[in-house]
């Protein structure tokens, strides 16, 4: 009888345990900012609809809609701003910008495309693919292309 009891004190142990850690991970997804962060966020954005913190190491990121677009804007913890992301649709990319993708990636479809501002950098971030390749390149406001991150799927596992 004293096993079960001590079966019977660890399951609920366990149990307390998890609910804790529930909660504090729901907790941490509503994160509120720091009021510096809340402030920078709203003298550059004003108020918009369906605002979503997120926290990730010293970085605060915010998710929402402008204008029926979608975006995310990023600051630091003294409320310093530091990137701002727009979802935009391969239609509505400059012409220039699809020259310059068109000249360097021929034959290479535009998966998702980003408008994307830092205090250093005005442009845009694409997703492209080609058969098995898959590359992010960023594409500044007058062509340029630098290639962000690079991917190529292996037509057979090295394990076979």
């Amino acid at each position: 009888m004293a096993l079960n009891q001590k079966n019977i004190t660890m399951k609920k142990t366990i149990v307390v345990l998890f609910s804790g850690l529930l909660a504090l991970i729901a907790c941490a997804q509503n994160a509120n900012p720091p009021e510096a962060v809340s402030k920078a966020f709203s003298d550059k954005f004003g108020t918009v609809k369906g605002l979503k913190w997120d926290q990730e190491d010293d970085e605060w990121e915010a998710e929402f809609k402008m204008n029926g677009t979608e975006m995310s804007a990023s600051f630091d913890q003294s409320g310093t701003w530091l990137e701002t992301e727009t979802e935009i649709k391969e239609k509505d990319l400059p012409e220039n910008i699809m020259n310059a993708v068109n000249a360097q990636f021929e034959g290479w479809e535009i998966e998702e495309a980003e408008k994307i501002e830092t205090p250093d950098f005005k442009g845009y971030e694409l997703a492209i693919e080609q058969d098995e390749n898959e590359k992010e390149i960023l594409v500044s406001e007058d062509g340029n292309i630098t290639i962000k991150k690079e991917e190529r799927e292996d037509e057979e596992d090295e394990d076979e």
